[in-house]
């Protein structure tokens, strides 16, 4: 039966599940500048501290500054309770994306720079999990999931909405709580991108980007006092949380600064980016000025400038401010809060210094979803005209050299209005390819998704595998692709976040993913055992190491051997779930479902994405990404 339903955002603070048992006193930690007494969780055998401070408030004259050490607390001994979720930062939504898709504006706290700990009692130079900036998953899930006290997680946002409120506990406990998890929150929005000639004299662009800096620098000075080893670090996020951890390893031309040696990277969200005192940045500060009264156009009072009148002015007038500059565009998926290249932290487009290998870090484990073009693209392309129009908005300045180039890779002269025809997965290496068809939709439709999630996602994920496996370099790469039912953006994260075994895809799958992300974080390689890529399931499918039977085989990435994991599952029964007139997929459910992997070539992938991620690696300046 098609079930109809919206994008549900699931807020939680501690889960339902968890029996919270808080001994008297519950763990304590001195940090130099504040006591944090968190709790024990006996259930998971953990103790989690919640809202540590790790900065200053931005506030005041912090505002657009980078982030300043923690003041000492006030209280006389400086024990400060941090059982609690932190304030979310002030929330900015995306361009003209439907409010059912859970990406809007709201107010909320510029005092934000927090964070949270999750670490086993008696922890010793375990290893550690940084997750940049974590925020209740928005997912279309099939009702019958709904009533079963599933609390999803993702990243993202676009550096403008969400916050810290996950956790993490059923990814430790897949692997038996062997390593420390840490989970921070940056500036979103104009807080956190503000971005202008005038943000570059008085104050510090991408100040959200710094935050999230700063955070790992706290870890490396404080996260020994938890147990952890700050020498064995990696670094984490989805869609904009991971491109935020790609900006950690290109920040300063990819300086070693010893941060982190490791970086999982899920859906990295790459798009255009412009020079701080580009018309497109420019743009959007001087429409937050006027809204926020302090445009030209306004009167500044007693303030000797823009800036000092934004410095002054009331949260909730910027925040509002943020907010409509946020969602005045097209409906697009994109966001205006973005980093920007500022010549210091961000020296070149991500494509260009991608493409000199030149990065820090040394491991990377690096991901994508088949669908990655939904919900974030409009979805009423449905003819040629339309697509043409969708490009010649999202990508004026391509050449008429570029579009004819493009429409041969596309083949959409060959492409038939949208929804034309029965929908399904592709195998990915034969048969109809995703730039006609895929369980979301057929046709020109599929093309507009299937191009926005190349250029987007699949492609700069592809030039980051390449980039951690340069020969010589003593880096390494390794690449999967989630290809479950649904596999649109986000889809996966359930996988490794969702805390009840019952829920998408099926408790199998979920105990392997978070097997190979958790090899990835002890060891920084992901290769686990083939009892752990089978889960238990006899007639699971999964690539087996000739030279070493009990391991799974999974090569490592390189620009010559594109070789990459495919990640899906067969069995079950499969479903229609309607969310909008212009969305709906399929979700596989029910009893049987096993896993079902294999290795595939990345450059013939899909009828040939090696080409066209080719085509924007060339395009890439006048994307420009």
């Amino acid at each position: 039966m098609i079930r109809i339903i919206s994008f549900i955002l699931l807020l939680f603070a501690t889960t339902t599940h968890q029996a919270l048992v808080s001994p008297a006193p519950g763990p304590r930690i001195d940090l130099g500048y504040a006591v944090y007494e968190g709790l024990y969780n006996a259930t998971l055998n953990l103790n989690i501290w919640k809202s540590i401070r790790y900065a200053a408030p931005p506030v005041g004259h912090l505002r657009w500054q980078a982030p300043q050490e923690p003041p000492q607390a006030a209280t006389p001994s400086r024990l400060v309770p941090a059982t609690a979720q932190p304030p979310w930062c002030p929330q900015s939504g995306a361009y003209g994306v439907p409010s059912v898709y859970g990406f809007n504006s709201a107010l909320g706290d510029e005092d934000c720079l927090y964070l949270n700990v999750y670490a086993p009692p008696q922890a010793e130079n375990l290893p550690v999990f940084v997750w940049i900036r974590k925020f209740p998953l928005l997912v279309i899930i099939a009702s019958k999931y709904l009533e079963s006290n599933i609390c999803m997680n993702a990243d993202g946002g676009g550096y403008s909405v969400f916050g810290a409120a996950y956790d993490p506990s059923a990814l430790m406990s897949t692997n038996s709580n062997s390593f420390i998890t840490v989970e921070i929150q940056y500036r979103l929005g104009a807080f956190g991108q503000l971005a202008s000639p005038d943000v570059r004299r008085h104050g510090r662009l991408n100040a959200g980007l710094l935050d999230q800096r700063f955070a790992l620098q706290w870890v490396q000075k404080h996260i020994a006092s938890f147990g952890g080893d700050p020498g064995r670090v990696t670094v984490g996020g989805e869609s904009s949380g991971a491109a935020s951890a790609m900006y950690q390893a290109l920040a300063y031309g990819g300086r070693e600064e010893g941060l982190f040696s490791g970086i999982i990277l899920a859906s990295t969200y790459v798009p255009p980016i412009y020079p701080f005192d580009h018309e497109v940045p420019a743009a959007h500060y001087h429409v937050f000025a006027e809204a926020a009264g302090c445009g030209k156009h306004s009167s500044l009072s007693n303030h000797s400038s823009v800036f000092d009148c934004l410095v002054a002015a009331d949260t909730v007038t910027l925040q509002n401010a943020s907010g409509l500059v946020s969602t005045s565009g097209g409906y697009f998926g994109s966001f205006a809060w973005l980093p920007v290249i500022d010549h210091d932290l961000i020296q070149h487009r991500p494509s260009a210094q991608l493409g000199c290998g030149k990065v820090s870090g040394k491991h990377l484990l690096i991901g994508t979803n088949a669908d990655e073009g939904v919900p974030l693209t409009n979805p009423n392309i449905t003819t040629k005209p339309s697509f043409d129009a969708f490009l010649s908005s999202t990508l004026p300045h391509l050449t008429r050299s570029d579009i004819s180039a493009l429409d041969r890779i596309y083949d959409t002269a060959a492409a038939q209005p949208g929804n034309s025809g029965t929908r399904f997965d592709t195998l990915g290496d034969a048969g109809p390819t995703a730039n006609s068809v895929s369980g979301m939709a057929t046709g020109i439709q599929q093309t507009a998704f299937n191009l926005a999630a190349e250029s987007t996602f699949h492609c700069p994920s592809q030039w980051l595998a390449e980039a951690f496996s340069t020969p010589g370099s003593g880096r390494r790469a390794w690449k999967y692709q989630y290809s479950l039912d649904p596999a649109y953006h986000g889809a996966d994260l359930g996988a490794y976040f969702a805390l009840s075994d019952d829920g998408p895809p099926n408790r199998g799958f979920q105990h392997t993913f978070r097997r190979i992300w958790g090899q990835f974080i002890l060891e920084q390689n992901p290769v686990i055992s083939v009892s752990d890529a089978k889960a238990g399931e006899a007639n699971a499918t999964v690539p087996i190491d000739g030279s070493r039977p009990g391991d799974m085989a999974w090569p490592a990435f390189s620009a010559q051997n594109q070789t990459f994991l495919n990640l899906n599952t067969t069995g079950g029964e499969v479903e229609l779930v309607t969310v909008t007139e212009e969305l709906s997929y399929y979700v596989r459910g029910g009893e049987g479902i096993v896993n079902s992997f294999r290795l595939a070539d990345g450059r013939t992938w899909e009828g040939g994405r090696g080409e066209r991620c080719g085509f924007w690696r060339a395009v890439a300046p006048r994307v420009p990404f």
